[in-house]
């Protein structure tokens, strides 16, 4: 009996976990739940026979060590943080791990380790990243058989709330952790654009954006999303003059996002004094010039330059941000009072669903032609359980521990899944929980 541990039972877990209990009486698994919260992890659970729940502390090493040595296999779903504490210690008692998040350094330094033991540890094989890794490669693997040249990469993902539910000005709502929104972007975004870095500082990063269009969905607005650099080597295009990977959001969110960026509404690095006793309007108003006698609408809309009939300070007066609202956090700073009020504004309501949006951009020469294929992806959720997010994140990893421990992946050490022995089996399979990609393809000369 193969024992898989599977640490964090969030949100993101939950098509993870019914997954691998789905599967678990036909390859004669045990599955054991940790999460900080033991009635989450049991609810995941669900009473399934195989399955079992227990409260774990990734803080308490003694607990840490023993949950590891007793596994064969650990999926970290924690916070992207900590998963280095989790993965030395799969190389140190030789246990294998798979995880959605990127690559740290601190992972990464442990892939000879890894390989001397014949360890496998799966970074990268969430949504995004994971699926955009391996629909990515599928197609530039692809074009490089048939001899093409690739010149242009571009790739965007979305979390947002489906069309049928998008009933706020921002078109908008929380699919995934709020904190995580709120301090997006506060590091530069580097991309190439022709053969030319371009590096964008955070305080110019939602002023520059690229209008799209996906499928039946209509217009999207992108925003560029970190590093795109590293990727080159990645997916195998070191040469390629222009790559760009980026967020995707409705048209008129990041211009209204940028006002709370130009503000410090986002800054998580120091404390408001008082700020539990302080409203909405006067948390607006100190981070604003002194005037004794406009409104503090007004003095946003002179220190920002945005027109008080625009769309835009219509969008900022419907989250309530001028009200006489008390958030009540102590020694908060200015981006946890923010989120205290998007969570309310934003909150996917009852019967709300999610959605995942995402487009890759491949343009190739080939017998003297330029090409372009367009590659789109749209999934809903299902309910508040098994949300776009849920499954898009979690299927793709459960997906990779089956075909792992079934021997079908043989991968050792640090890796991604851009291997076409582990994206080929992993996209097969999740075309079945209505993963497909549309392709569409056209000449550019």
């Amino acid at each position: 009996m193969k024992k898989i541990l599977i640490l964090g039972a969030g949100l993101s877990s939950s098509s993870l976990i019914k997954y691998l209990l789905d599967h678990s009486n036909e390859n004669n698994w045990k599955i054991r739940v940790g999460d900080m919260s033991l009635e989450v992890a049991t609810k995941k659970i669900n009473g399934h026979k195989n399955g079992e729940a227990i409260k774990f502390d990734v803080f308490n090493e003694p607990q840490r060590i023993e949950e590891v040595k007793n596994a064969d296999i650990v999926i970290s779903m924690l916070p992207a943080m900590f998963h280095h504490l989790v993965a030395e210690k799969c190389v140190e008692f030789g246990k294998h791990m798979v995880t959605a998040s990127y690559v740290s350094k601190e992972v990464k330094a442990l892939n000879d380790a890894a390989i001397a033991k014949g360890l496998l540890l799966l970074n990268e094989i969430g949504v995004d990243p994971g699926i955009d890794h391996m629909s990515a490669m599928k197609v530039i693997d692809e074009i490089k058989a048939k001899g093409g040249e690739m010149i242009s990469f571009k790739s965007s993902t979305g979390g947002l709330v489906a069309p049928e539910y998008d009933n706020n000005p921002w078109n908008y709502k929380f699919t995934w952790n709020p904190r995580n929104v709120v301090v997006a972007g506060q590091s530069v975004a580097q991309y190439i654009d022709h053969g030319k870095y371009k590096y964008v500082p955070y305080h110019q990063l939602f002023k520059r954006t690229e209008n799209m269009s996906i499928l039946d969905l209509g217009k999207f607005e992108m925003y560029p999303n970190r590093d795109s650099l590293s990727y080159r080597k990645t997916y195998g295009l070191e040469d390629i003059p222009t790559l760009l990977r980026g967020t995707l959001r409705r048209p008129g969110y990041c211009k209204g996002w940028d006002i709370f960026v130009q503000l410090g509404a986002t800054d998580d690095t120091y404390e408001i004094k008082h700020s539990e006793n302080i409203t909405y309007r006067e948390f607006i108003n100190s981070l604003l010039p002194y005037d004794e006698e406009d409104t503090v609408e007004q003095k946003l809309s002179n220190y920002i330059g945005v027109e008080m009939d625009s769309e835009t300070m219509s969008r900022l007066k419907w989250l309530g941000i001028f009200e006489n609202i008390k958030p009540g956090i102590p020694n908060a700073t200015p981006a946890k009072i923010l989120q205290k009020l998007l969570e309310e504004k934003w909150a996917l309501g009852a019967e709300d669903k999610d959605m995942i949006v995402m487009q890759h951009q491949f343009e190739y020469k080939l017998n003297g032609k330029t090409k372009r294929i367009t590659s789109s992806l749209v999934v809903k959720g299902k309910d508040q359980v098994h949300t776009a997010m849920s499954i898009t994140v979690g299927i793709p990893v459960a997906i990779a521990t089956k075909l792992f421990l079934t021997g079908v992946i043989k991968q050792k050490g640090v890796i991604v899944p851009t291997m076409k022995d582990v994206y080929e089996p992993v996209l097969k399979e999740l075309e079945e929980y209505g993963i497909v990609f549309v392709e569409e393809e056209t000449d550019l000369d």
